[in-house]
């Protein structure tokens, strides 16, 4: 039997400690302001007073408020893409089944985005209009993406689905929509019902082996 798999983790770079002590204080300040009130609630003056810093040390740095979410998304991205890459490399899924990685994928996804909520729906919704957001995401989300899909590839004797590989491209785009919509319309979600997070995993990681044809016991309702 195939020994369980680390539960995933998400990593953030080590940093130059003194030039960047300031500036990571800003930048921690306003992704705590974005998970508590959001982005329009969220002033200037709030994230220096947060950081222990003065408006004056702020604009030193900053242009302006849009550009403290500019320098979060880049902080953003170099995370998740470190953090992907250490989730989803082979050598850490050698024995593991499609059931296995999909189920701690999907588990660590949604705890993750639970966590910083108002960041990602502020980095979201920015990114709708703003080009160079675009750009940053797309390329991380193809990373992801194919990532993953070779992860399933090297299990595809696994799939039941008729066609192995177009099944994965589209569980690879359902769970991150889903993932999606639950950010940028968590709200308006949970007024009409939505499921719990427990429940959310599990429905959503059976939605995902159930179309790629994969019932290992764990998922049989």
């Amino acid at each position: 039997m195939a020994t369980a798999p680390v539960s995933l983790e998400w990593i953030r770079p080590p940093r130059q400690a003194r030039s960047q002590a300031t500036l990571d204080r800003l930048l921690d300040a306003a992704e705590d302001l974005l998970n508590e009130k959001g982005w329009e609630d969220t002033s200037v003056a709030q994230i220096a007073n947060r950081a222990g810093s003065s408006v004056g040390s702020f604009y030193a740095r900053f242009q302006d408020k849009d550009a403290v979410l500019n320098a979060l998304h880049e902080r953003f991205i170099q995370e998740a893409w470190v953090t992907a890459e250490a989730a989803l490399n082979p050598e850490r899924w050698k024995g593991a089944s499609v059931a296995a990685i999909t189920a701690e994928l999907v588990r660590f996804q949604i705890r993750s985005n639970s966590e910083r909520l108002g960041l990602l729906r502020a980095l979201q919704l920015r990114t709708v209009v703003d080009y160079d957001f675009q750009v940053r995401s797309i390329s991380l989300n193809r990373h992801i993406h194919e990532l993953f899909f070779s992860l399933l590839m090297e299990r595809r004797m696994e799939i039941m689905h008729p066609a192995p590989a177009a099944a994965a491209q589209f569980v690879v785009r359902m769970l991150f929509g889903v993932l999606q919509q639950k950010v940028l319309f968590g709200p308006i979600l949970e007024a009409t019902g939505a499921l719990a997070e427990k429940d959310l995993i599990e429905e959503l990681t059976y939605a995902c082996l159930a179309y790629l044809g994969v019932f290992p016991e764990s998922t049989e309702r």
